[in-house]
């Protein structure tokens, strides 16, 4: 019996021996682009314990799969270069990655308006057309939310062709094409991101779970987790499924959901650390020069939170990537919902707020686009426009071109009687009211904090007087701070002020705990 179970280990053994052989991540394969000018890490897995060479343009490094058959290598820094070239990876079997280009990396995340595919924009059909480059490379990470820390995805590179790129993200496409052909070097893009995502599930869960600062969302999580997995959370929607059939002419005219399933929260874009374990995971420490990003529309009814939330994810990222500072340029929430008759608070115009002060995160850069949205439409379909200012942050900061690339922001406010005169900093350009002579989206308050439309107009090149006739003291002005302002003020290079307050009101997104703690 002895002698029988040791061959049938060995024989097991052999068997696995024999079926060994070289797996590669999808992120790593033909047509890939690696990062010029610094080390790109080279991953896969064998069987543990073999020694693994990887070859590439003249070098060769070798490393040994571990226990769980990981190997990592790291390229050393290449120049771009548009000849394909090969990667060959030797180990228990030979594998060569074909058609690999060295050039600009990257990564396009965040919420359906990143995911808002070329096709579906206004020029979508032109943009198409002109998207045959071989050299701007494309691939897309699947929606994949779970807690399971996942090292893969279904996908592959591509080189852009008209078909490839109508289902590209339509704001990474047009960023990626406009560095590739300005600059003059290839271009890969990663897409992955996901509409409706929150930012918390963007974060690694055991990190976000282990910050003070989240202490309130991740209780209520770890709540509603327990809630949804328990006996009762599952009869209970049981019942309420069984109660919208039975009502579901009604409810459908109502235009009352479907009863959400508890696995719709537990595997989906809410959860925390769900979308980091199973999109960004899988391509974790892939060499880039940075990443763009469009998201907070799910934060903003929490934009209190997400002041914190939304620098602590950029500052995760960078950790876990382990490449320094790179570069961080997001697009700050459009204009949505309807207009308001008379000024007064907004919760998306507190997203837009954290979004501006993330701006002191070395290597970030918005661009602001409180002019290209649509009041009735959460998904404006002009992506070109969006796309040109959020390149302006990478061809000036990344490429060192001398280009206009940051809206005016507010710098300073002085009041004499009833006259506000506010200062911006203008970023070398200047003031423009756009349509007619009067700025307008001013707002002023007095003592009473009760704020109303005031006058605006451009008395300098970076300064607005503001008045209204309604207060004879003002004490605070708001420019563009609604859902969906009417405003007007641009520089002269056509970039749009950026929404902003004087004041420092509570925010109507601070939680009352919190409130009352203070």
């Amino acid at each position: 019996m002895k002698i029988l179970r040791s061959l049938l280990v060995l024989g097991v053994a052999l068997a696995s021996v024999l079926r060994a052989e070289i797996k590669l991540p999808a992120i790593i394969g033909d047509h890939m682009v690696l990062q010029q000018k610094q080390a790109n890490p080279i991953w896969g897995w064998d069987a543990p314990g073999t020694q693994v060479t990887v070859t590439f343009a003249g070098q060769s490094h070798t490393a040994t799969a571990g226990s769980e058959g990981k190997w990592v290598v790291k390229l050393a820094a290449v120049p771009a270069n548009a000849a394909p070239q090969k990667i060959t990876i030797a180990g228990t079997n030979r594998v060569e990655i074909q058609d690999v280009l060295v050039g600009e990396v990257w990564m396009c995340s965040g919420q359906s308006n990143m995911g808002f595919t070329l096709n579906s924009d206004w020029n979508g059909d032109i943009e198409a057309a002109a998207s045959n480059l071989p050299n701007l490379r494309l691939i897309k990470v699947p929606q994949v939310g779970t807690q399971e820390l996942k090292t893969d995805f279904k996908g592959q590179w591509r080189a852009s062709t008209p078909e490839t790129a109508r289902s590209f993200s339509a704001v990474g496409f047009l960023y990626g094409r406009y560095i590739h052909e300005i600059v003059g070097v290839p271009v890969g893009l990663i897409d992955n991101a996901w509409g409706g995502s929150a930012a918390e599930a963007w974060i690694r869960r055991t990190t976000i779970d282990n910050e003070p600062r989240f202490k309130t969302l991740m209780d209520a999580t770890a709540k509603r987790e327990a809630d949804l997995q328990s006996e009762k959370g599952k009869a209970d929607f049981a019942a309420a499924q069984a109660k919208w059939k039975e009502n579901a002419e009604k409810a459908k005219a109502e235009k009352k959901p479907v009863p959400a399933a508890p696995q719709q929260y537990l595997t989906g874009n809410a959860r925390p650390g769900n979308i980091f374990a199973g999109v960004v995971n899988p391509t974790l420490g892939y060499g880039m020069k940075g990443v763009v990003w469009y998201q907070g529309e799910s934060n903003a009814g929490r934009a209190y939170e997400h002041a914190e939330l939304f620098p602590f994810l950029i500052e995760q990222w960078r950790k876990e990537w382990g490449q320094g500072d790179f570069s961080f340029y997001w697009v700050q929430l459009a204009d949505f919902q309807a207009e308001k008759p008379q000024p007064g608070e907004s919760t998306w115009a507190e997203l837009r707020e954290t979004q501006t002060k993330t701006q002191k995160l070395l290597n970030t850069g918005q661009a602001v686009i409180i002019d290209l949205g649509e009041g009735k439409d959460i998904h404006p379909r002009n992506k070109h426009d969006v796309a040109a200012r959020l390149v302006r942050w990478a061809l000036v900061k990344d490429y060192g071109m001398k280009l206009p690339y940051r809206s005016p922001e507010f710098k300073g406010l002085a009041i004499e009687g009833a006259k506000a005169t506010v200062t911006l900093d203008c970023f070398g350009s200047k003031l423009r009211a756009f349509d007619v002579a009067e700025a307008r989206g001013f707002a002023v308050c007095g003592e009473d904090k009760v704020w109303h439309w005031a006058t605006g107009k451009v008395i300098a090149p970076d300064k607005v007087e503001v008045t209204s006739d309604q207060v004879a003291a003002p004490i605070a002005v708001r420019y563009a701070w609604a859902d969906n302002p009417v405003c007007n003020l641009f520089s002269d290079d056509g970039l749009p002020v950026t929404p902003f307050r004087t004041d420092n009101f509570d925010m109507i997104t601070k939680p009352k705990v919190a409130m009352a703690a203070k």
